[in-house]
C-alpha cells in the first residue's frame, strides 16, 4: 500500500517535523495539511513564543495572531511600557492565549544601582496591575550592568536589598518576580549577574516564594553549561524557563544543545510551567515552530 507524504504530515506533526529535518518538508505542505494549528500543541511542554523576537516585521497584535495559529498557549514580551495593554488583553481574550511573562523591569536602569531603588519598587506596583489586567501571573526582572565604583559582590547585595523590598509586593499582589541572569560572553558583556550559582544565592537571601529565577537555558549554556545537572541543583529556585540553542540563539537543533534531554530533565524535575521560546527564528518561523514540536518528542 502506498501512503502519500501528505497524507503522513496530515497524520502527525513529529512526522512533519522530522521530514523537515531531513529536508524533504516544506511550509505549503504542512499548512495545506493542516497541521500549522497542530505545531504547538507539543506532547510534553507548554510553550510560550517570545513575540518580540518571532514575526518581526508584523505589528505587535498581529504577532500574537499567529502564535496562535501555530497553536502554541502562550506569548511571551519584554517592557510593558508603551504597549497597548487593553489591546493586548482584549486580544489574548478572544485568541484564548495566555500572557506566560513579561518584563517589569529591564538592564537600564539597574536594580543593582541604589539610586534607583525607589523607582524599582514603585515600577513593581504598577506592573503588578499590569499583570492582573494581563491574567499574567509571573514578570521578569534584570539586575543590571555594572555600575562603576561598585564591586560584584556590593551590587548584588544591592540586588537582594531592592528584591526584598519588592517581595512583600508580589506576595500580597500573587505575582511572581522572575530575575534572569545573563551570559557574558556572547549578549550581555559588563553586566553584574552571570549563571546560575549566584541567582540561587540571591533568591535564597530574599527567602519569598514569589521571587524565584528567570532560569534562561542559552544564558545558562554559555555561562556555564551542565544544564541538567545546574537545572537540578538549583530547581527549588526556578520559576520560569526559556530556551534557545546555541551558537546563534535559533531553534533547537540547530546548535549544541540536545533539547530533548533538558526538556525531559525539566518534566522530571516537577516543572511543569511554560518555556519560553525567546529564540530568533534561523530562517522561518514555521521552520522553527516544527523544530521545536521535533525537541519535545520523547
Amino acid at each position: 500500500m502506498t501512503i502519500s507524504r501528505r497524507s503522513l504530515l496530515a497524520g502527525s506533526t513529529a512526522v512533519a517535523a522530522g521530514a523537515l529535518i531531513a529536508g524533504e518538508s516544506n511550509a505549503d505542505e504542512v499548512a495545506s495539511a493542516g497541521d500549522l494549528a497542530r505545531l504547538g500543541k507539543t506532547p510534553h511542554t507548554k510553550f510560550a513564543v517570545n513575540v518580540e523576537m518571532w514575526w518581526t516585521k508584523l505589528p505587535f497584535l498581529d504577532r500574537l495572531r499567529e502564535a496562535a495559529k501555530f497553536g502554541f498557549p502562550a506569548v511571551e514580551f519584554w517592557p510593558y511600557q508603551g504597549k497597548d495593554i487593553a489591546a493586548i488583553k482584549k486580544l489574548k481574550d478572544e485568541l484564548k492565549i495566555d500572557i506566560a511573562q513579561f518584563t517589569a523591569w529591564g538592564f537600564r536602569p539597574g536594580m543593582n544601582d541604589p539610586a534607583q531603588e525607589e523607582a524599582f519598587v514603585k515600577t513593581i506596583e504598577e506592573a503588578c496591575q499590569i499583570a492582573h489586567q494581563l491574567d499574567c501571573r509571573k514578570m521578569c526582572v534584570v539586575a543590571g550592568d555594572d555600575q562603576p565604583g561598585m564591586t560584584k559582590d556590593e551590587m548584588h547585595a544591592q540586588v537582594i536589598k531592592a528584591l526584598k523590598r519588592a517581595a512583600p509586593i508580589a506576595e500580597r499582589e500573587k505575582v511572581m518576580l522572575i530575575l534572569e541572569p545573563m551570559n557574558g560572553r556572547v549578549d550581555h558583556p559588563g553586566h553584574c549577574l552571570y549563571g546560575s550559582v549566584d541567582a540561587v544565592k540571591i533568591c535564597e537571601a530574599v527567602g519569598s516564594p514569589m521571587v524565584k529565577i528567570n532560569w534562561d537555558l542559552y544564558h545558562m549554556q554559555i555561562s556555564e553549561g551542565d544544564l541538567c545537572g545546574r537545572l537540578k541543583d538549583g530547581f527549588a529556585q526556578v520559576g520560569y524557563l526559556q530556551l534557545a540553542d546555541h551558537p546563534g540563539r535559533n531553534e533547537p537543533g540547530t546548535g549544541e544543545i540536545n533539547y530533548s534531554r533538558v526538556l525531559r530533565q525539566a518534566q522530571e524535575l516537577g516543572y511543569d510551567g511554560y518555556v519560553g521560546l525567546e529564540l530568533r527564528p534561523k530562517t522561518t518561523e514555521l521552520n522553527a515552530a516544527m523544530a521545536v514540536n521535533k525537541a519535545d518528542q520523547w
